[in-house]
């Protein structure tokens, strides 16, 4: 009885979080364009397979991600060792990114894109190398912001001023980087934070804030996913002009 209980209420916030969308698909579908949904369905079959699996991501993460996330970062940060908070930081970052779906689809679409228009060789190796390459200097960069982000809760920095110099830099990288690599390094900093990177690294920033006395969780605790959108743009830029 619990467990059903439990799956209503998550189908139930699926279908709230949703409807949105759907009010503006089915008005534009029934009212602008007037024309029947296409394979109706099969669209109702697939967006009960995007509500259920919404609810059960939320679910897992208030079950799992969270609570483990803030629990490493107040373990490490009660242990006392500040090199290995930076290297599990580094490693969270990394990781996460390393694996997020939204990515891997950019840096293939941006190498066959690339191929297309004759910036690197069109064969399925070169676009296949190209686009590891770009993966893994994205995943290095969000590694790279999450350091500097724990840094700065350890350190207690105004965070303004931070990502206020990191955009200045990314426009100065935007003036000297080829044009072709621009939108692909605007477009990998959005990506990194999505479904797999977001929730951990909000659990490390809070969890982190939490334990360290004299820091608020409120105004230290979040920022990590700034700097992870960030960094991303100076070092997809800087490959581009190097590559």
């Amino acid at each position: 009885m619990q467990g059903l209980r439990s799956l209503v209420i998550v189908m139930t916030g699926s279908i709230r979080d949703l409807a949105p969308i759907i009010l503006v698909v089915v008005f534009f579908q029934a009212v602008v364009l007037r024309q029947p949904f296409p394979n109706l369905a099969d669209t109702l079959i697939g967006l009960l397979f995007v509500m259920l699996g919404l609810g059960l991501f939320i679910r897992g993460l208030d079950m799992a991600l969270f609570p483990i996330g803030e629990a490493l970062a107040g373990a490490f940060a009660r242990k006392g060792s500040v090199i290995w908070l930076l290297l599990f930081a580094f490693g969270l970052g990394f990781g996460t990114t390393v694996a997020e779906p939204a990515l891997i689809a950019v840096t293939e679409e941006a190498a066959r894109v690339m191929a297309a228009a004759g910036s690197i060789a069109d064969d399925p190796d070169t676009q296949e190398t190209f686009a590891t390459a770009l993966r893994y200097t994205v995943a290095v960069s969000v590694g790279t912001a999450l350091v500097i982000g724990v840094w700065r809760i350890l350190k207690g920095w105004p965070i303004q001023w931070l990502i206020i110099g990191g955009y200045i830099l990314v426009v100065l990288l935007t003036t000297v980087a080829p044009d072709e690599i621009i939108g692909i390094a605007y477009d990998s900093g959005g990506v990194t934070t999505s479904t797999i990177t977001v929730p951990l690294v909000t659990a490390l920033g809070v969890g982190l804030a939490t334990v360290i006395r004299g820091r608020n969780p409120m105004v230290d605790g979040f920022g990590l996913i700034a700097f992870a959108s960030l960094t991303p743009m100076i070092f997809v830029l800087i490959f581009g002009m190097v590559v």
